[in-house]
């Protein structure tokens, strides 16, 4: 009666798992992997995304709410004040996004963006300014 009673547990879990496989494909995307960060990392991913679909309201307040753990990476802080800079720029509040700028020179003196990123044309500009002002006074 036990090896049956473990044979059923084991069908029992496999059917849980593969539903979970299911619902994780329904939410995610067939081929996609779950994000597996910390809840800081997770909220700035969460963020790039809002911000890609043009939601920028949840983008900062998810770019914000990552960075309030102390614990976070210098690499992820500047990251997410970049894309707080963008939101900031597009929305039209150019103080928010120069500052945005400020607090990634705060961390690395020497931060770029890529050339394409510097192109831009609302917050390339505001970049520059920031950029030329730390470097006038360092």
């Amino acid at each position: 009666m036990s090896r049956a009673r473990f044979l059923a547990g084991g069908v029992l879990l496999l059917s849980l798992l593969s539903g979970c496989q299911t619902f994780a494909n329904r939410v995610v995307g067939a081929g996609q992997v779950l994000f597996h960060g910390s809840s800081s990392e997770r909220s700035i991913s969460q963020g790039i995304a809002s911000y890609n679909n043009g939601d920028y309201q949840a983008a900062v307040v998810l770019l914000q709410h990552a960075l309030e753990d102390v614990m976070l990476s210098k690499s992820d802080k500047i990251n997410a004040h970049k894309y707080l800079a963008f939101t900031h720029c597009i929305s039209a509040r150019e103080k928010k996004c120069q500052e945005s700028f400020e607090r990634i020179f705060a961390i690395n003196p020497d931060f770029n963006l890529t050339p394409a990123e510097a192109g831009h044309p609302v917050w390339g500009p505001v970049f520059r300014g920031v950029q030329a002002r730390k470097i006038s006074n360092p």
